[in-house]
């Protein structure tokens, strides 16, 4: 849960664009980015069905007991949660170039939903292990504190990177327009020091 919130937060696109030399593969990797496909899966309601809902359909269908006996589906699925989780951390931070950032307001109500959901499966775990497993009871219940308090401070982490992200936004708004406002005012003052110097 932790890994996908920390790649994010390292910027692995701008990264790249940073290191890479102007030419194909950088303007590939800016039209990926900026593509529509991108920015649809990168709307944080959609990313948070693809996080939480495969969360759901692991653990609260016969998902988890098939991939005991299978290592492709075992493979593919902790391929698809490490995939999800960064498209989710992706969606909510929104630190790296993307074609349209989405409202905090948004971000922000769809990671407490998330994190709802995430702490509703839980506690079903904690009861009910996945359907067609035999876990011992222990098992069970460690595994789902361990997924609500770890969910719950991933959570908190990546609201954290969202009020840091508002703050600054917020902040930087209110100083341009101040410097907008000084700028008008300062041919004003230009204009009446002229006027007394030639009086």
């Amino acid at each position: 849960m932790a890994g996908p919130a920390l790649l994010v937060v390292a910027r692995p696109l701008t990264l790249a664009l940073r290191l890479l030399p102007p030419g194909g593969v950088r303007r590939g990797l800016l039209r990926a980015a900026h593509s529509p496909p991108a920015a649809w899966l990168l709307l944080p309601p959609v990313a948070a069905v693809v996080d939480v809902g495969g969360l759901w359909a692991l653990y609260r269908t016969g998902l988890t007991a098939a991939a005991h006996h299978r290592p492709w589906l075992d493979g593919a699925l902790h391929l698809h949660m490490a995939a999800a989780g960064l498209l989710f951390s992706s969606a909510i931070c929104q630190l790296d170039p993307v074609r349209r950032r989405r409202s905090t307001a948004l971000r922000a109500t769809t990671l407490l939903l998330a994190g709802t959901a995430h702490a509703v499966l839980a506690k079903t775990l904690y009861a009910t292990g996945p359907p067609g497993t035999a876990f011992a009871a222990a098992d069970l219940r460690a595994g789902a504190q361990v997924m609500y308090y770890g969910g719950d401070a991933v959570e908190v982490a990546l609201a954290l990177v969202l009020a840091v992200g508002w703050y600054t936004a917020a902040g930087r708004r209110p100083r341009r327009t101040g410097d907008a406002a000084r700028g008008r005012r300062l041919p004003a003052a230009h204009a009446r020091s002229a006027a007394s110097e030639v009086g």
